[in-house]
């Protein structure tokens, strides 16, 4: 079963012919389920901090007890951060 014919196609790409800042974060977390580490970094840089800030967010929708409020903040500003800059490369380097 191939699951890249289930993904989500990237709308950006389609209507403008242009990747999306987002664009390869499907791709590239099948490549970390497959365990292919590297590809998946050089398919789409904020992978691994997009993979804890779920994690964070679930710990923190889940466990009341503690406050995971600051860390899911600093988490997705670090996200977004990554997401930015690596996107400009891109497009600039291409």
């Amino acid at each position: 079963m191939n699951l890249e014919n289930f993904m989500l196609p990237c709308f950006s790409k389609q209507l403008f012919g242009i990747d999306c800042p987002g664009c390869g974060a499907q791709r590239a977390a099948l490549l970390v389920s497959k365990g292919e580490f590297a590809s998946a970094f050089h398919m789409f840089p904020a992978i691994y901090t997009t993979l804890a800030f779920f994690l964070f967010l679930g710990l923190h929708l889940l466990d009341r007890s503690r406050n995971y409020s600051k860390f899911v903040i600093g988490m997705a500003i670090t996200n977004a951060i990554i997401m930015i800059v690596s996107y400009i490369y891109k497009i600039t380097n291409l």
